[in-house]
């Protein structure tokens, strides 16, 4: 398995959801955010006291945006040949399985990722139940 190039600590400046306004105090209002947009709207105005919104504040650092938890980068993989692009790239790139890829089709992927050294984030999907039979 290769190793991720060295980056630094993964760390996000906000993990809990941002709640919309008054969501608390009426059932029909869901928590999902929404953007206030009341003129006289004391969330969209920023007053001291009020619940924080989302904004580029919040953005992860650029040097480990996008980046996975095992510090490589994603790359969806839907055929074999997609693996080819990850040759020269494998210790920044991990591959990672398309849903809709069949069992058949998903062997012969994590056969080809392990003759190239390709690290696979999702292994054991779908070739589980097929194993135990």
């Amino acid at each position: 398995m290769p190793r991720a190039l060295p980056s630094p600590k993964i760390l996000k400046k906000r993990t809990k959801e941002f709640v919309r306004f008054q969501s608390d105090r009426f059932k029909r209002v869901k928590p999902n955010w929404r953007k206030s947009k009341g003129i006289d709207s004391r969330i969209r105005r920023g007053f001291r006291g009020a619940r924080p919104c989302p904004n580029k504040g919040y953005g992860s650092d650029n040097r480990t945006k996008y980046k996975l938890p095992n510090r490589f980068y994603g790359f969806r993989i839907n055929n074999v040949g997609d693996l080819d692009v990850l040759l020269m790239q494998n210790r920044k790139f991990a591959a990672i399985v398309a849903s809709g890829v069949g069992g058949k089709k998903r062997k012969q992927i994590l056969e080809r990722a392990a003759q190239l050294d390709v690290r696979v984030v999702n292994p054991e999907a779908r070739l589980k139940s097929e194993e135990h039979e």
